[in-house]
């Protein structure tokens, strides 16, 4: 490789869900690369992405337009860089990606490497680096903690005066607050709440439903909120929460609900020793790799034979979006003959 190398990143600092192009110019033609993406997490463990390229007739590689040939991602992904990453190898067990501090960015150490690597980044020098910011808030964002009524959460509201629709946002039954999705739905103009309702290592027996009408109304009373247009969106556990109060409350009527990786069979009526009582019983549960790391445990719960004990999804009238990933690693949707 002659000449000057350039890796270039557009745009450098943005929304971690914004697309950003990546570039390498003055390559020989036909020649094979590695690009290469390298994040220190806030716990300091290493994260890591990679794709294999050869550049064009020009000496060029465009990767929101060119191909990877492998890595940890294939085909045309301008975003595979990220949304790829894995722990580098010979990482601690059991993790996961998880942005604690929303007004600090993700800093992306992108670069190029000779040839078609897999491993041995950090052994080998790159042709060329570049660092790139990655942001859950957008400028202007305000971020605001909540502690009212009993409820405890962290409320963002969009830049501008408003109003703005408002969304009730709950994670899973790992529990704890959970900030980061919430802080990037305001970035794109939506006043949201991220709840806390289950603080981790606990096992909460009773779960009011006045809790998440409570806190569904502390939205609604928001003077830039617009009062009928609040959403609820539910991840996992958050998701039997999301379907119990769209199908059973007289109080809170969502706009919309949007449902991810969860289930209808577990309404929050029911004691949530439940859930505790399983974690331990299929502790020993778990999904591993080639190289025999746990990746998933497996919390999946006896599925209540009786109807009655199911919430009714018949009763929810507004809009529902139900969203299943196989290969996400949480808890499926569906329901199959094994659960």
């Amino acid at each position: 490789m002659a000449g000057t190398i350039m890796l270039s990143v557009h745009p450098s600092r943005g929304l971690v869900d914004e697309k950003f192009r990546v570039e390498v110019e003055n390559l020989p033609p036909a020649c094979p690369v590695t690009l290469h993406c390298l994040h220190r997490s806030e716990d300091q463990d290493h994260w890591e992405a990679f794709g294999h390229y050869c550049s064009d007739h020009s000496g060029t590689v465009k990767v929101s337009e060119d191909e990877s040939f492998g890595g940890t991602y294939s085909g045309r992904e301008c975003m595979g860089l990220l949304w790829s990453m894995r722990p580098v190898p010979g990482s601690r067990r059991g993790l996961r990606l998880r942005k604690t501090h929303v007004d600090i960015p993700m800093t992306l150490l992108i670069s190029v490497y000779r040839g078609h690597l897999t491993a041995g980044f950090r052994e080998l020098p790159p042709v060329a680096s570049v660092v790139a910011e990655r942001w859950y808030m957008a400028p202007g964002v305000k971020r605001i903690a909540v502690e009212e009524r009993g409820v405890v959460g962290t409320f963002f509201i969009p830049p501008g005066p408003g109003p703005f629709p408002g969304v009730l946002d709950m994670w899973g039954g790992g529990g704890g607050l959970v900030e980061y999705r919430s802080a990037l739905l305001a970035s794109h103009g939506f006043a949201s709440m991220a709840l806390k309702y289950i603080d981790p290592g606990d096992t909460p027996t009773d779960m009011a439903m006045g809790y998440f009408e409570t806190a569904f109304q502390i939205i609604q009373d928001h003077p830039q909120v617009i009062t009928d247009r609040v959403g609820i969106l539910g991840l996992s556990f958050g998701t039997s929460v999301a379907l119990t109060v769209a199908a059973y409350s007289q109080i809170s009527r969502p706009r919309c609900c949007v449902c991810i990786s969860g289930s209808h069979a577990y309404p929050i009526t029911t004691p949530m020793d439940l859930l505790a009582e399983a974690r331990v019983r299929n502790s020993e549960k778990v999904w591993k790799d080639e190289e025999n790391n746990v990746i998933w445990r497996n919390l999946i719960l006896p599925i209540p034979t009786d109807p009655a004990l199911r919430v009714d999804v018949g009763r929810i009238e507004c809009p529902l979006l139900l969203v299943n990933g196989d290969d996400d690693q949480n808890w499926a949707t569906t329901e199959s003959a094994e659960d």
